[in-house]
C-alpha cells in the first residue's frame, strides 16, 4: 500500500532527508586515509543523537550498526569493521535518519586518494544517473520508467551491470514501504507515481558483472566478480510537473572538494 503524504508531512522527511546530508557532509570533511569504517559508523550515530534524532538503520531487522559502509566491491549493507581504509578506496556510505516521526535516506560513493580513471567514470555515471531516474519521478508516470532510464543509461550506454535484487523504495514513517523503485525495468511497467508520493532512489551500479552474493556476515552485498560497485541515493518528492529532491549532495560535494584526502574530479 502506498502512502500519501501531505505537504507538512513532506516538510518533516525533508527534515530528516537534510539530517542525513549534513551526517554525509561532515564524513565528506573528515574521510581519510588510515581511518576505519568503524570510526565512521561511531561518528555518524553520535552525530544524529546529538540532533535529536535516531539512526534508522541502527536494529532495523537486526542490523548492528547506524551506517551501512561499503568498501570497493561491496554494493550496499557493509558492515563497519576495523580494517583501514587505502588510498585508491571508494566507500558507499548509505544512512538514515528517524526525527519527528519521519524518517530520511540517502547515500554518497566517496573516492579516497587517487583512483583510476575507469573507476571515476563509473561515480560519475552512476551518479548522473541517480539524477536522470528522478527526472521521471513525476505523478503519472510509474516505477519502470525510473528503472528503465536507470538501466538504459548505465547498461546500455555504458556497459556497466545493474544490480537486480535490490531496490529503491517508498519512505515516511517507515523506512521501507511502497513502491519499490528498482533501478532496471521496461517503461510504463510497475506501480503509477501519485503526486506526494515519497520514494527513494538508489541505483547500485557494477562496473562488470551485475551479479552480486552475500557475505558471510549475512548483510554486506558483493560483486560476484570483485569489481568495483558504486551507490548514490536521493529521498524524492513526486510531484506533477517536477520530482522535488528532499535530500541534498550540496554540502557533500562541497566538502568533498575542500578534502585534500579525497578525490572529486569526476
Amino acid at each position: 500500500m502506498v502512502h500519501i503524504k501531505t505537504n507538512e508531512e513532506i516538510a518533516l522527511v525533508r527534515e530528516s532527508s537534510l539530517l542525513v546530508s549534513a551526517t554525509l557532509s561532515e564524513v565528506a570533511s573528515f574521510l581519510k586515509p588510515g581511518m576505519t569504517t568503524h570510526q565512521i559508523d561511531v561518528f555518524v550515530d553520535k552525530f544524529i543523537r546529538d540532533h535529536g534524532a535516531i539512526p534508522s538503520f541502527k536494529g532495523y531487522g537486526g542490523f548492528p550498526f547506524s551506517a551501512c559502509i561499503s568498501v570497493n566491491d561491496a554494493v550496499v549493507h557493509g558492515f563497519p569493521n576495523n580494517q583501514e581504509i587505502r588510498s585508491g578506496d571508494i566507500i558507499s556510505v548509505d544512512v538514515g535518519v528517524f526525527k519527528n516521526g519521519f524518517h530520511g535516506d540517502s547515500a554518497y560513493t566517496f573516492a579516497v586518494g587517487e583512483i583510476s580513471a575507469e573507476i571515476a567514470k563509473l561515480l560519475t555515471v552512476t551518479r548522473e544517473s541517480l539524477y536522470r531516474g528522478i527526472e521521471k519521478a513525476v505523478a503519472g508516470n510509474r516505477t519502470g520508467d525510473i528503472a528503465n532510464t536507470i538501466q538504459d543509461y548505465t547498461e546500455k550506454q555504458h556497459g556497466y551491470g545493474v544490480v537486480r535484487e535490490l531496490v529503491g523504495h517508498g519512505l515516511g514513517r517507515n523506512l521501507h514501504e511502497d513502491p519499490q523503485v528498482p533501478n532496471f525495468g521496461k517503461k510504463g511497467s510497475g506501480a503509477k507515481l501519485k503526486e506526494n508520493t515519497v520514494i527513494a532512489i538508489e541505483p547500485m551500479i557494477n562496473l562488470g558483472t551485475k551479479d552480486v552474493f552475500y557475505d558471510k556476515d549475512g548483510w554486506t552485498v558483493r560483486t560476484k566478480d570483485g569489481k568495483a560497485s558504486a551507490h548514490y541515493e536521493h529521498t524524492v518528492a513526486v510531484k506533477k510537473n517536477k520530482a522535488e529532491i528532499l535530500s541534498s549532495f550540496d554540502a557533500i560535494m562541497a566538502n568533498e572538494k575542500k578534502n585534500p584526502e579525497l578525490f572529486s574530479d569526476y
